[in-house]
Order: C-alpha cells, then structure tokens, then sequence
C-alpha cells in the first residue's frame, strides 16, 4: 500500500512538475525573448495537427507575410535508411526587426516538416560524421507524443541556418504493416522572424496598427518605456486614446485628420513564412535487383545478338569466296 501510495504521488508530481514547466516556459517566449524571434511552440500548444485541411500549414496564421521556403529530398530512399532532407530559409542577412522589447535585432528562423506516415527523426546511433557535424547544434522535436512523423525545430539564429539539415529514418515495411513501396507527399513549412498575431489574437509589435477611429489627433505622448499614446479628438466631442508599442515608427503627427482603420505606424516586419512540398519514393530492394537483373540480361541478349551477327557475316563471306 505505501508502495502505490508512492507511485500515485509520484505520477501526480510529474504531472505537476511538466505543467508548470509548460507555463514557465510560455511566460519566457512571451515576456523575456532576446532577439527576433520564431516559436513553432507556439502552434505545439495551439494545434492538434500543423496542416489544415486546406492544405495552409498553422504558422501562416501568425505570420502573415508570405516569403519562400525549398526542400531538398533523395527523389528515392530504400527502407530503413537514413537520409538528409534540407530546409532553405533564404533571407536578406542584414536585416533587422523590431524586437518584443522595441529594440533592434537579428532574425531566428524555424521550420516544420511534416513526414509521411513510419519516417521519423533519425536516432543519433544512426548518423554519420558527415550528418552529424550538420545537424551539430541544432535540436529536433516530435510535433508531439504521438505525431513522431511532424518534426519541428526554432528558435534558431539565422544568420548560421538558411539551410537547415533534417536527418530521417525511413521506415521498414517488414516491420511496420502500414508502410508501402509507393510514392510519399512530404510538406514543410519555415518562418523567419517573428511573427505579427500571437495563438491568442492578440498583436504583437512587429505589425501596423490602427486608427480605432475617424477624427483628429490632439496630442502623442512618447511612453517612458517606449512607444506611443496617440489622442483622437471625434467628431462628437469624445476622445479615444489608441496606444502604440514600443519601437515602431509613427506616420502620423499632431493635428492630421485620420480616419478609422487607418493606418499609424510603418509596417516593421521584414520576416515571412513560406510552405513547399515534394515527394519521395520508398523503394524496393526487390525491385531495384530485378530491375538491374533485366538490364544485365537485356545487355548480353544485345551482345549475343551482335556477336551471332557477325558469325552470320563471316559464313556468309565464307559461302560467297567458296
């Protein structure tokens, strides 16, 4: 009895233990993030699956700039392989973006890549030198417990990772009943940069904002901490305060006429998210012996062939000087 007292306590501390992690976690991504940044976390905690029924992968939903992202994939692998797919995130390196903070900073980029049904992430075991000096750094994660097939990676700097390698195990059809000799869809997905909504709706600062309303600026206010409180005199006498954070750039001023949804800030975002896909097929060892059985046997048949001509030639010769 004190035994699975214990292991029930136990079970229950962990529990604990990995929530609270969880929203330590959060907090930090949402308070205290350092540089430009790219959360796949954040479409970890807020969708079962990365791909939509439309086909869209969830990080366009957060970041709203569309850029380009290629993947490079063996065009066919044998079962129970390693082989290296590699993620493109091209990006203008010298750029910069407006932090959480208001300041200034480098871009991170991340990256989802969505497996057919048996691929996984290869074991370290697996990896040879050549791979492992590429992925030297980098760390790879499940989309989640049960979605070993989803692998995700970022925040991770940019400037050191527009190609990113993902190393992958493909599966063994004699051991896992749902994998075929077919063709396979792979998706990806690669943000640099952080993006302009958060999960929750809310804006983040690396977006314009708009006039709640149409009438007048009376007065800007420059915050201690940054950013501004921009007052709108209405047409009816009120007075509407719209707040914008810290580091954007204003393009409006005391005394100009707005109106509502106007915009009131540069756009600061130089970051985007890009999807492609490709395919790949599972090969057959089978197939690939049979098939070079039948060229070996196609090159001798023409060689025989050619050889048997050149005997006809040389009885016939033969015939012709008797």
């Amino acid at each position: 009895m004190v035994h699975s007292s214990f292991n029930i306590n136990h079970n229950k501390f962990s529990q604990f233990m990995k929530m609270l992690v969880g929203i330590c976690l959060c907090v930090t991504l949402l308070v205290l993030p350092s540089e430009g940044q790219a959360y796949p976390i954040f479409a970890q905690q807020a969708y079962e699956n990365p791909r939509e029924a439309t086909g869209r992968i969830v990080c366009a939903n957060c970041h709203l700039a569309q850029k380009t992202v290629e993947i490079e994939t063996p065009q066919a692998v044998l079962p129970n392989t390693v082989f290296e797919a590699k993620v493109h995130i091209p990006y203008n390196l010298s750029a910069k973006q407006v932090l959480a903070n208001g300041s200034s900073g480098g871009l991170n980029v991340g990256a989802v890549l969505i497996l057919p049904d048996g691929f996984q992430l290869a074991p370290a075991n697996r990896l040879s030198d050549e791979l492992k000096q590429k992925t030297k750094g980098l760390y790879f994660q499940p989309y989640s417990a049960n979605q070993t097939n989803m692998l995700v990676i970022g925040p991770i700097p940019g400037d050191k990772n527009q190609e990113i390698t993902f190393p992958i195990l493909s599966p063994d059809p004699a051991t896992n009943k749902d994998t075929h000799f077919v063709k396979y869809p792979i998706y990806v997905g690669g943000n640099r940069g952080r993006g302009q909504i958060y999960p929750s709706g809310e804006k983040s600062n690396n977006t314009t904002f708009s006039a709640s309303t149409t009438g007048q600026i009376t007065n800007i206010e420059q915050l201690e901490k940054g950013g501004y409180k921009i007052k709108i005199a209405t047409a009816s006498g009120d007075e509407v305060i719209d707040t914008i954070p810290a580091g954007l750039k204003l393009i409006v001023k005391e005394g100009d006429k707005i109106k509502a949804d106007q915009v009131l800030n540069q756009d600061p975002n130089v970051g985007g998210f890009g999807q492609s896909e490709t395919e790949i097929v599972l090969q057959s060892p089978i197939r690939i012996k049979a098939m070079i059985a039948f060229f070996v046997t196609v090159l001798m048949g023409q060689t025989f062939l050619v050889l048997k001509k050149k005997q006809f030639e040389k009885v016939q010769a033969a015939e012709m000087n008797f």
